[in-house]
């Protein structure tokens, strides 16, 4: 076709991107790559090929790693990591800047062999990927730079093990790599099997910036080659991919000490209300799931449009979704490209072909006859329950249903296990501002889609998985508290037979729901003084008790919805009344713990409630300052439920220490007792019921810990639990969290300094960051 032709008929004229320069840069490594360990690369071994998917052709061969590269890896990482530390911050930052720089300019290579080695358009890659992959290096050079005047208490965590996925495999390489080696530690990163090759190009990158050996230390192979990783002698585990696989690492690292954040699956929501600028939403819609061919895990892959124009939409979807373009990538000109691999070009077909609800309809467009390639599809009409509603296909399918009112679409959007982005569309302002807040998601873009930035954290809720990454809440993941650790020591009460010296029993009930209850087995213990004497008798609690607790939080969530005031003035009432009795409470202390102790500890709770107080309506979000014309709020939010074994050793001190943050933020909890000095907390929940406390956002349990922490690490309805226990909890309470995956915090057999004040670190465990994006402007 001529280029006269082509002006008369309106068609696209192919644009396509030469591919000569990756293809010289392959033929200069022999097409044949080993792994990156200490500053070289080894020699290649056996191992497997990484093919273009749009055509089959085979672009390299790489190298499988063995245990002993693993091996060699963590070492060169260790030895390495103690002088990149002290190296400081302005020091890390230089190297840093060079690796952003050398980015820039091999910014072309590494779009184009990208698209090769992945599938997506050039167009992306070129104008999306690269570009935000380098300036994930320039803003966490920056954040090297200010890391003793800005976390002065903080340190690096050590060596990290990080394992990314083939969707993005650039970008999330630098997700990963720039707020690790920022802070101080070392990586050593597995890139995905089917997408290794920007990983050793970037590789060489850091060679060429001159970046102290060991330092990133790059290995390539399967799934095997990521559970070594995870089994290896590292501080921390980094992953991103799919919600199965982070589940088994959650339990593999269960117990180990291991910090760990997963960015996993979704299936998010695109919510279009029916004053939405329609033609924009159709665009964003594009954007939202054809982008990178639908394996994006914060895809807009489920469509919510309101009932009064929910047919004019889909009508001019359908128009729209049979203008694509689909083909080969490197064309310039080309909406969609290729499936990363056949096995899931396999996985997406199965998944369409075995729906047989609602209405389908795939994109009249031309399709090449060979690759790995899948026509843009909507599937109309489905009801909520539905495997397409329910699953994540990570591919390029929309499916489709319809609500009547903003609550409803609410409901229909938080109808799932996942929670990591939603998108919302309409031009009502205030529509938007009280959507977003609603939506389960840790990130929801208003009137745009897919937007991100090295300012603005992402990550998820629920099985979407935990932590952030960007901004200042992503640093805290690749950071430590400065100080020396003291190993745990198991605190038991005291023996006894003696009777209660007034000859007066004592039992103590459970604190559940705002009313005193029996425990469920009946059963109680003995609680003694240091001489012996009796001083009361406590309930055992039990699963079902747990189950009472938790669903007595889970119906007081109104306590969510009200004011940081309010909630500050019923803790200084809290305070106020527990000061009242002090005395009493420092009396009943010392009877417990034989010590003298009992005095600093109930003035110190005083502190703590009121410091909670303090926060309660001051513990603020931020406006991120991202490249937009707009603004990315970065919204603090209560976790929801949370269950807490409290301390042994400080049997009031521990417990307020860890209740009056939580709901100081909106949470609920659910408080295992100090089970060797149990009465401080049944006292205290006295307190709790002349403080003006609504029912059931304070559930208080007394019995051994062992019986109560699996249950609630376990239960389906917690959304996070926390041992501070002197029992070695820490790994069955990990292990069972997987079940829903569920934000953990434990001791890992490290022992508290309750004497010094940390709220903010439990108002920093209390709440999760939502980035809210709101564009604005014509």
């Amino acid at each position: 076709m001529t280029v006269k032709e082509i002006f008369e008929t309106m068609d696209y004229g192919p644009a396509p991107e030469s591919a000569a320069d990756a293809l010289a840069w392959l033929v200069d490594q022999g097409a044949r790559f080993g792994h990156f360990i200490n500053g070289e690369f080894t020699s290649p071994t056996d191992g497997f090929d990484s093919k273009n998917p749009a055509t089959g052709e085979t672009l390299a061969s790489v190298s499988q790693a063995t245990q002993a590269d693993i091996d060699a890896a963590v070492s060169a990482a260790r030895k390495a990591q103690g002088k990149w530390a002290a190296l400081g911050g302005a020091g890390r930052a230089r190297y840093i800047y060079a690796i952003a720089r050398l980015m820039q300019k091999h910014a072309r290579l590494f779009a184009v062999l990208e698209t090769m080695d992945n599938g997506k358009p050039i167009r992306e890659s070129r104008d999306i990927d690269v570009p935000l992959a380098q300036r994930h290096f320039y803003y966490h050079a920056g954040m090297a730079q200010l890391m003793e005047s800005e976390l002065p208490d903080r340190e690096a965590l050590g060596v990290c093990g990080q394992i990314i996925p083939w969707n993005f495999p650039l970008l999330m390489l630098a997700w990963k790599v720039a707020p690790a080696i920022a802070m101080g530690n070392t990586v050593v990163l597995k890139p995905a099997e089917y997408t290794s090759l920007t990983a050793l190009l970037f590789a060489d990158i850091c060679r060429q910036a001159g970046l102290p050996k060991g330092v990133v230390n790059i290995v390539t192979g399967d799934g095997a080659v990521g559970e070594m990783i995870v089994n290896a002698e590292v501080d921390k585990i980094a992953f991103t991919g799919s919600t199965a696989v982070g589940r088994k690492i959650r339990e593999a690292t269960a117990g180990s000490g291991k910090a760990l954040t997963l960015e996993l699956g979704g299936k998010s929501p695109y919510i279009v209300f029916d004053d939405a600028d329609m033609d924009s939403a159709i665009e964003g819609l594009v954007d939202a799931i054809w982008f990178n061919q639908g394996q994006v895990c914060c895809a807009g892959s489920r469509l919510l449009v309101q009932e009064g124009i929910a047919d004019r939409f889909h009508k001019k979807l359908r128009a729209r979704m049979d203008k694509l373009r689909v083909g080969n990538p490197l064309d310039k000109c080309i909406d969609v490209g290729a499936i990363v691999d056949p096995v899931q070009l396999n996985t997406i077909s199965q998944m369409v072909a075995a729906n047989a609800a609602g209405t389908m309809h795939q994109a009249r467009v031309s399709m090449p006859e060979t690759g790995c390639f899948y026509p843009p599809t909507l599937v109309e009409g489905l009801a909520p329950s539905d495997p397409l509603m329910q699953e994540e296909i990570f591919g390029p399918v929309l499916v489709s249903t319809t609500f009547r009112t903003p609550a409803e679409a609410v409901e229909l959007a938080n109808n799932t296990r996942y929670g990591l982005a939603a998108t919302l569309w309409t031009e009502n302002v205030n529509l938007a501002l009280d959507i977003a807040p609603k939506l389960v998601a840790g990130v929801v873009w208003v009137n745009a889609t897919n937007l991100f930035d090295a300012a603005a954290g992402f990550g998820g809720t629920r099985e979407s998985g935990f932590g952030r990454e960007g901004g200042w809440e992503g640093l805290t993941a690749y950071t430590k508290p400065k100080g020396k650790e003291k190993p745990l020591e198991k605190i038991t009460g005291f023996a006894g037979e003696g009777a209660p010296v007034d000859a007066v029993d004592r039992t103590a009930k459970l604190y559940i729901g705002g009313k005193q209850a029996r425990p469920d087995g009946g059963y109680s213990k003995a609680i003694y003084g240091k001489s012996g004497a009796l001083l009361g008798h406590v309930g055992l609690g039990n699963r079902k008790d747990v189950r009472n607790a938790v669903e007595a939080a889970a119906n007081a969530k109104s306590w969510s919805k009200t004011t940081g005031h309010l909630r500050a003035q019923i803790l200084y009432y809290i305070g106020e009344n527990l000061s009242a009795r002090a005395t009493e409470f420092a009396e009943r202390i010392d009877a417990m713990t034989g010590k003298k102790s009992g005095a600093a500890e109930v003035e110190a709770s005083i502190q703590r409630l009121f410091t909670a107080a303090a926060w309660a309506d001051k513990y603020d979000g931020q406006a991120h300052g991202v490249p937009i014309r707009g603004v990315a709020l970065a919204m603090k939010e209560a976790v929801g439920v949370i269950g807490a074994l409290c301390a042994d050793e400080a049997p009031l001190l521990g417990l307020v220490s860890a209740m009056a943050p939580a709901i100081a933020m909106g949470n609920r909890v659910v408080l295992a007792a100090s089970e060797a000095y149990p009465l401080a907390a049944t006292d205290f929940y006295q307190v709790l019921e002349t403080s003006d406390v609504p029912a059931g956002v304070v559930n208080i349990l007394t019995g051994t810990h062992t019986e109560l922490a699996a249950p609630m690490a376990s239960h389906m309805n917690l959304d996070a639990v926390w041992s501070f226990s002197s029992s070695d909890l820490s790994a069955e309470i990990e292990k069972a969290s997987a079940g829903n995956l569920k934000r953990t915090w434990v001791n890992d057999r490290v022992a508290t300094d309750w004497s010094t004040d940390q709220t903010r670190r439990f108002l920093e465990a209390a709440t999760e960051i939502k980035t809210i994006w709101i564009p604005y402007g014509e």
